[in-house]
């Protein structure tokens, strides 16, 4: 097999990993938007605007519908947890490594309503965004093109592991994602304040 071929056979097999985990959340009356199974347990998490003032509705990728209760949100940063009753869940897994300028990363998600699409590109910069509040949170500049229906959606590495959540389309070509570290600390801190425990497969 020749280099082109092995890599897209290692890309497809990635795909099919992820797309398990990959969900999609209605939160408004109309449109919809993404998020992904954070824990085998039934944690959803998604962005803040993506989550309405109605109960939210998770479908996953096997056409399972739950509603979904609202754990937390977070404005400030454009994230939100949710929880289904649902056990046995493929969680995705975070990168260990930080994402770093030039690399190659695909955002999945499902643009203008169109379910579990794939789009690729390559990391920009690693900015540093700022609450209202002072303070600051890292976020991952690319040129994976985001549509509206991508947002809450992963942002993944070469190797199937994520590294943000999409939240944005700038100008021109360019999108953001909330580092994933931002989500894990989020999540963590949403958990302890809850005491819930933490299941395996959290990312």
């Amino acid at each position: 097999m020749n280099f082109n071929g092995a890599f897209t056979s290692v890309i497809e097999e990635f795909i099919q990993r992820v797309m398990p985990s990959l969900v999609i959340v209605r939160g408004h009356r109309t449109g919809a938007g993404a998020g992904i199974i954070w824990s085998a347990d039934g944690l959803i998490l998604t962005n803040n605007h993506v989550v309405g003032r109605h109960t939210p509705v998770v479908i996953l990728n096997d056409d399972r519908e739950f509603e979904a209760k609202l754990i937390a949100r977070n404005p400030e940063i454009d994230l939100a947890l949710l929880s289904i009753n649902a056990t046995n869940l493929p969680a995705l897994s975070p990168s260990a490594i930080p994402v770093r300028v030039g690399e190659l990363v695909f955002a999945f998600g499902h643009p203008w309503g169109q379910r579990n699409i794939v789009t690729r590109g390559i990391v920009s910069a690693v900015l540093t965004a700022q609450t209202k509040n002072g303070q600051s949170w890292p976020v991952i500049r690319s040129d994976a093109t985001l549509a509206p229906g991508n947002s809450g959606g992963p942002l993944v590495n070469a190797n199937g592991e994520v590294v943000g959540i999409n939240a944005m389309i700038m100008g021109g070509d360019q999108s953001l994602a909330i580092a994933s570290s931002v989500a894990r600390e989020f999540v963590e801190k949403t958990l302890a304040e809850t005491q819930r425990p933490i299941a395996e497969g959290v990312i």
